[in-house]
């Protein structure tokens, strides 16, 4: 199979970033979940957005090497890989933060696929099959144009979007079950790696069966 996949907040977390990256600057409390979406929230309600977009800018830029992927996730892109399907990497990702020092968003994520995502000597995903796009319409043009069978990711809004190719499968990853309404016989709900690997599995035996 081809399988697409989103790379901020589906493959990285930055859930413990996020957090640490605030408490260094004194801007939360200990007691703020550790949480990305809770930091944001918590800078939002104090009237500190200009704070939050200059933040995500140093925290995927300067710091992107202390981002974690999620629990389960290299171990499942390493399965996979042996198993022989195609990975791509497809993520809407500008080149250079909106506010702050103009970090290289591009290359400082270049760096951590290269550094985290191994099998032994040689990538899990070759560089030339990793995608960053501008634009959410350019990313799902390129799902379109990679022939994705599965696509993962985790913005219902690019796996709703009218133009999303109908040949491939929507899995949405959602650990926090913020959609678990979406839900559907349109898009397949995950809130953790391992039920998404458990699926590819069940239905790649679905296909053996046909």
């Amino acid at each position: 199979m081809r399988i697409g996949l989103d790379f901020d907040n589906t493959i990285v977390s930055y859930d413990q970033l996020f957090h640490k990256v605030a408490l260094e600057r004194s801007l939360i409390s200990p007691e703020v979940p550790i949480n990305k979406v809770a930091v944001r929230d918590h800078l939002r309600k104090a009237g500190q957005e200009d704070i939050w977009t200059e933040m995500q800018g140093y925290v995927y830029g300067a710091r992107m090497d202390e981002a974690s992927a999620y629990s389960g996730a290299i171990d499942a892109l390493k399965f996979l890989k042996l198993q022989g399907h195609k990975l791509f990497i497809v993520s809407h990702k500008t080149q250079f933060p909106y506010a702050g020092e103009q970090y290289d968003l591009h290359q400082s994520s270049s760096k951590w696929i290269a550094n985290q995502l191994q099998l032994s000597d040689s990538p899990l995903i070759d560089r030339a099959d990793v995608f960053f796009n501008a634009t959410k319409a350019e990313k799902i043009q390129k799902i379109e144009q990679l022939e994705c069978d599965i696509f993962l990711d985790d913005l219902p809004e690019i796996l709703l979007a009218e133009q999303f190719p109908e040949t491939t499968k929507r899995c949405l990853f959602d650990p926090e079950g913020h959609h678990s309404d979406l839900e559907n016989d349109v898009i397949k709900h995950h809130r953790s790696w391992k039920s998404f690997l458990d699926w590819l599995l069940h239905l790649e035996d679905l296909n053996v069966a046909k």
